[in-house]
């Protein structure tokens, strides 16, 4: 059996071998119960991990198989549009035939073994969504990456994941071929364009060409499936590897409970592709058989958002709480389809949700995780929303609120969000940072994985985020590193020395703000030049999204007497501001 999952609609039933019977059970009637207490979800509810498990034949195949059957609807497994017109619907099978081609690309064409690092740097375009299952199939392990990363970041990402292919489009091949005598273990580059370039094999060319026949690997639940780059508050982005277990069946909740999500809906998640959110939604919506619906939407911009809410027949609807701040700024469209609206990577105002509920008639179901796990908590379907509160824990975890010692604090007190991993670890939490034994530990205090969040829980068991306990900054659903923002500001020559922390924006929650010591020859410049140039200067640096977007000039910083930067006080000054 690859996986057994109970759950009582409204008795127990046995779903084994990858959802089997609860595949069959939602092609012929399954519906989600929205009078579903919390209670009940946390008693009817369980995964436990088998030997071996890849959520492309497990999973996937079956739906194909279930699709071939007639026991399902009739959407899509992915429906892509790119705003001009232009449409691509693949349904289970496609996207298996499809993706089994890609696997003999990556395998014979690129000459890729089981284990090797694929790193995928493309927009929100089909292909993405393809390799994704590819590599499933032929155990390679996946590392996505956004395409705001620079020449700096690409460099980093190739060296220290020692990738062997990188498949991206020709906006950033240039940046690779730039680098790519550095990265030695680099064998394969991939380009997904009309149009070909030396060095890099067509991938469009080779798709064309390659069998559809392709057996998929037999994987452990514990063997490695992706790797995501994250920001901490010292030093480099760390690589946070997750199991084929960990995203492959640790999403069940997610979808079930959260988007609530049957294999008749069709859901849009705004993610960029870079962001482990992307393979949140995605893996969700695939584990019920839905549709997960794509716009390639290259700038964000509410106006498509409401014309595609409108348009098409999205009944599930997941973005940041930046953009439904943003939103309720407009008047909204009428979203006939919508029907369940939910919310992801930073808090969400109160005041937001209301007047999304005023116009549109629904809530906001916000959810909170990292990218070392799947969900932690959440405003399920059927639950008491607390406007404010990220909900309660998912029941795949124990959480709990601990303070600096690794005990258990009682409601109302703050302290750190954390996850029970003794005994047992739980398999739907990060592997490890790869080839970083000493952060890894770094996260454990006692009994429990420290998430680096501050929060609350009241006496009903409703979870409160504070903030966070280190100095990483979320801002638009973005996590920045300060070291690397100061890390960029340092290379100018006006800047002897600066602290990067998070300040008070109403529509990202929280931006970047530099405080910059100058050298004796810019202090005379005119302020505001300086500061245009050195936010320029960062964009050029590191990812465009992390340039400080205030900046104040200081004769000195906070600093311990062993001469560490104080973040934390400059960050309270600008919060009580």
């Amino acid at each position: 059996a690859a996986m057994h999952f109970l759950l009582k609609v409204p008795s127990a039933i046995s779903l084994r071998a990858a959802l089997r019977k609860s595949l069959q059970l939602c092609s012929q009637s399954y519906t989600v119960s929205t009078s579903f207490s919390y209670e009940a979800i946390k008693q009817q509810c369980r995964l436990e991990v088998p030997e071996y498990f890849n959520f492309a034949s497990d999973v996937l195949d079956r739906w194909t198989k279930i699709e071939k059957e007639g026991k399902k609807n009739k959407n899509p497994a992915l429906w892509w549009v790119d705003g001009d017109g232009k449409e691509v619907k693949w349904s289970f099978e496609e996207l298996g035939v499809l993706s089994r081609k890609v696997a003999n690309v990556l395998s014979d064409a690129c000459g890729l073994q089981r284990g090797d690092r694929v790193l995928l740097i493309l927009p929100r375009i089909p292909e993405w969504w393809l390799v994704n299952v590819a590599c499933l199939r032929t155990g390679n392990v996946l590392i996505p990456g956004t395409q705001q990363l620079t020449v700096k970041d690409i460099l980093y990402r190739l060296q220290k994941s020692k990738a062997k292919c990188i498949i991206t489009d020709d906006f950033v091949a240039p940046a690779v071929d730039s680098v790519g005598a550095e990265c030695q273990s680099l064998k394969c580059k991939l380009l997904v364009s009309e149009g070909h370039r030396e060095g890099w094999l067509n991938f469009k060319d080779l798709l064309k060409n390659a069998p559809s026949n392709h057996q998929c690997v037999t994987t452990k639940h514990h063997d490695p499936m992706a790797i995501y780059f994250t920001s901490g508050t010292t030093g480099s982005p760390k690589m946070t590897e997750h199991s084929h277990s960990s995203y492959g069946i640790g999403f069940t909740v997610n979808a079930r409970y959260w988007l609530d999500l049957t294999h008749s809906d069709v859901i849009w998640s705004t993610s960029d592709t870079g962001w482990a959110k992307a393979s949140w939604a995605s893996i969700s919506t695939w584990i019920q058989g839905a549709c997960v619906f794509v716009h390639k939407m290259p700038q964000f911009n509410p106006i498509t958002v409401f014309e595609c809410l409108s348009r098409y027949p999205i009944t599930v609807f997941c973005s940041p709480p930046t953009a439904y701040r943003m939103f309720v700024q407009h008047k909204l469209y009428t979203f006939k389809s919508l029907r369940h609206c939910v919310s992801a990577g930073e808090p969400i105002n109160p005041d937001v949700m209301e007047e999304w509920k005023v116009q549109t008639g629904l809530d906001i179901h916000e959810g909170y995780g990292q990218t070392e796990t799947v969900l932690i908590c959440a405003n399920f379907k059927g639950m008491k929303i607390k406007p404010g509160s990220m909900g309660k824990p998912s029941p795949t975890y124990d959480v709990k609120i601990i303070d600096e010692n690794g005990n258990i604090l009682s409601p109302g007190k703050e302290g750190d969000i954390a996850i029970r991993v003794k005994p047992t670890r739980p398999p739907f939490l990060f592997t490890c940072y790869t080839d970083d034994p000493e952060k890894t530990a770094a996260t454990i205090r006692g009994d429990f994985y420290v998430t680096g969040d501050r929060g609350i829980m009241d006496e009903d068991g409703y979870y409160w985020f504070v903030g966070r306990s280190d100095d990483v900054i979320t801002s638009a659903g973005y996590r920045i590193g300060p070291f690397e923002v100061e890390s960029a500001l340092i290379e100018h020559p006006a800047v002897v020395e600066s602290a990067v922390v998070s300040s008070p924006d109403p529509i990202r929650g929280e931006v970047v703000k530099a405080f910059v010591v100058l050298t004796p020859e810019y202090v005379s410049h005119d302020p505001e030049e300086v500061i245009k140039e050195l936010q320029d200067h960062v964009k050029k640096v590191t990812a465009p999204y992390k340039y400080p977007r205030k900046m104040e000039f200081v004769q000195e910083l906070p600093k311990t007497v062993s001469g560490k930067i104080r973040r934390n006080e400059l960050r309270q000054k600008e919060w009580r501001k």
